[in-house]
């Protein structure tokens, strides 16, 4: 090919990639807000080009507990809803299963908490207006964030750790909530290991902790096991302060029981927070134009986010 025609084919695919990013209502920036093992984590910030409120969502790009650069662009997608409000969205990946088992996955995502409200005044937003969304795994690692004590290490030298995790308002799809009662009374989900590896999140619950002798990361005892299974369960920390919470779940839902949900809404009744709930009828781990009822979460954000 002359070296012409391949000028202009060059300019040819660089308009259509310009007028494709031109039709967008935001614009994308990928952020690093943090480092562990010699890796970054990271998220993406999508920032309305018009008309901002100054408030944002954290949406957390988590399925089975995984989460990937790959998998966030169907987050991205689905943030529009709420990019067409004036909300900047933040779709952030934590390290997933297997490497990195549930209590690391929440320490990921409360630090991009802190990380955004550190720098809420560089993405122009208020550090105090921020809601937090997710799916399944995701929706589990979000009101772990928000409704868990926010402990604050004051002594840290990385100033972002001095920062607040605290979110105002939560609004999740069909999240874990009670993984010590599994759809039923007495049953520990984390126990049952052939059941979690036949589903492919057996090393989400491969809890480990720090050995200084052996300098090794050793699989926990049975008692520490059960009381790690408690400290990921979002039900055991409602309390009265807790930030509103909106649940949808499908009623038939094969894969996390309709009862994670019904629970935590009556314990956050009990502690007069301000919840909602919506069973949506025929309703599996998931269904089509799962937007249409997105868009009262976005309600749910203009309401609390005010």
């Amino acid at each position: 090919m002359r070296p012409v025609l391949i000028f202009i084919l060059f300019l040819l695919i660089y308009q259509q990639r310009l007028t494709a990013q031109d039709t967008l209502n935001f614009n994308k920036t990928e952020i690093i807000y943090g480092r562990k093992d010699g890796m970054a984590l990271t998220m993406f910030m999508l920032a309305p080009k018009e008309h901002p409120n100054g408030k944002a969502i954290v949406s957390v790009v988590s399925g089975n507990w995984n989460s990937s650069y790959n998998y966030a662009a169907t987050f991205v997608n689905s943030a529009k809803i709420y990019i067409d409000r004036g909300y900047t969205v933040f779709t952030v990946m934590h390290g997933s299963q297997p490497r990195y088992a549930i209590p690391n996955e929440i320490a990921d995502v409360k630090r991009a908490v802190r990380f955004i409200r550190y720098n809420s005044n560089n993405y122009h937003i208020d550090g105090n207006h921020l809601g937090i969304t997710g799916t399944s795994s995701g929706g589990h690692l979000a009101l772990m964030v928000g409704l868990s004590d926010d402990k604050i290490d004051s002594a840290s030298k990385d100033p972002v750790d001095r920062v607040s995790a605290r979110v105002q308002a939560i609004a999740v799809f069909f999240p874990p909530t009670y993984f010590l009662n599994w759809g039923q009374q007495q049953m520990n989900l984390s126990n049952f290991q052939a059941a979690l590896a036949v589903a492919g999140v057996a090393g989400a619950f491969d809890f480990k902790v720090w050995n200084d002798t052996v300098k090794l990361y050793q699989t926990v005892n049975p008692q520490m096991r059960l009381e790690i299974a408690k400290q990921i369960s979002p039900i055991y920390f409602v309390t009265p302060d807790d930030p509103p919470v909106f649940i949808i779940h499908g009623d038939a839902d094969k894969t996390v029981p309709l009862q994670q949900s019904e629970t935590i809404i009556k314990k956050l009744k009990e502690a007069n927070v301000p919840n909602n709930f919506i069973i949506k009828n025929g309703g599996g781990h998931g269904w089509k134009n799962r937007d249409v009822e997105e868009k009262n979460f976005v309600d749910w954000f203009d309401k609390y986010l005010k």
